[in-house]
């Protein structure tokens, strides 16, 4: 049964409000990218500060003890911290860092502690057969990064008081190129070996000849360090998924704009053609109607 032309142009219709919607998300997904990178491009130069007093200050200690060594204890409560969204059109973001969690979960014996920030990532996980503990929301925007980031601190901090030494890692999604993101897990504490070398061929020179030195409180000035590096890091994080997570909405939004772009060009081809077939049939009946006047005269 052929479409009628009101039912072709209604179609028409709601494929155009339908793209102008696409268009929208498009461009907010577009506009949120840009401030993600921006936020954290900002923080590259704080970032290398930090790295600049961690470098100063490896050598120092206070009583023979620095911020900077591992607590030897049999004892290590492993907190994961997992960034995932809570957004639709994102494709398989939260399941490829749940299974990038799962796996990496599996190799740590002993007590672990899962935070995840966002309710699809945390729903992920439970599936998965991991455990959560804490929920916590994800932020909107920029401006929302920094208290996200506060309160993750403050929960960090009061696990570490009451388990004998932790061990802190992230998990999250970063932009690779375009609308490609890959997951990351990143471990953050305790400092080792690994991350002293890294530090090292960050800064590689002290910037002046003279030493740094820390007069008083060797340790409340590592520890204050320490705090600055886990918030830049958090941040950074934060601000990785989240454009990687707009990324990805971008790149469905391109897909569905292509899609309903081929779609509109089908429906005006139907449409022509419906229109065209009913011009003929009217030219028809009026040739018709004309042929019958003759033959009765």
């Amino acid at each position: 049964m052929s479409e009628s032309i009101e039912l072709l142009r209604s179609k028409i219709a709601h494929a155009g409000t339908l793209g102008s919607v696409v268009r929208t998300m498009k461009t907010l997904a577009a506009v949120n990218i840009r401030q993600y990178e921006e936020a954290v491009r900002a923080l590259g130069d704080y970032y290398r500060t930090i790295e600049l007093g961690l470098f100063g200050s490896l050598h120092l200690t206070e009583n023979g003890h620095s911020a900077f060594r591992r607590q030897h204890s049999r004892k290590v409560l492993v907190i994961a911290i997992i960034f995932g969204s809570d957004q639709g059109l994102v494709g398989q973001f939260n399941d490829l860092i749940a299974d990038t969690v799962k796996q990496e979960i599996a190799t740590i014996s002993g007590e672990i502690t899962v935070i995840p920030v966002g309710e699809r990532v945390q729903t992920r996980l439970e599936d998965a057969g991991v455990h959560t503990s804490t929920l916590f929301a994800l932020p909107n925007s920029v401006n929302a990064i920094t208290p996200l980031v506060g309160d993750l601190l403050t929960e960090v901090e009061r696990l570490r008081e009451k388990a004998p030494a932790i061990e802190l890692r992230l998990f999250y999604n970063s932009p690779v190129s375009g609308e490609q993101y890959q997951a990351v897990s990143m471990h953050l504490l305790p400092f080792d070996e690994e991350w002293e070398k890294q530090v090292k061929s960050h800064v590689r020179k002290w910037p002046t000849s003279s030493p740094p030195e820390i007069l008083n409180g060797v340790r409340t000035v590592q520890w204050a360090l320490v705090r600055e590096y886990l918030f830049v890091s958090l941040f950074r994080a934060c601000a990785e998924s989240l454009a990687a997570e707009n990324a990805s909405r971008l790149s469905a939004m391109q897909r569905a704009e292509k899609n309903i772009d081929d779609m509109l060009e089908e429906l005006g081809q139907r449409y022509n053609e419906r229109r065209q077939a009913e011009i003929d049939e009217e030219l028809f009946d009026v040739v018709s109607g004309f042929q019958s006047l003759g033959e009765n005269k």
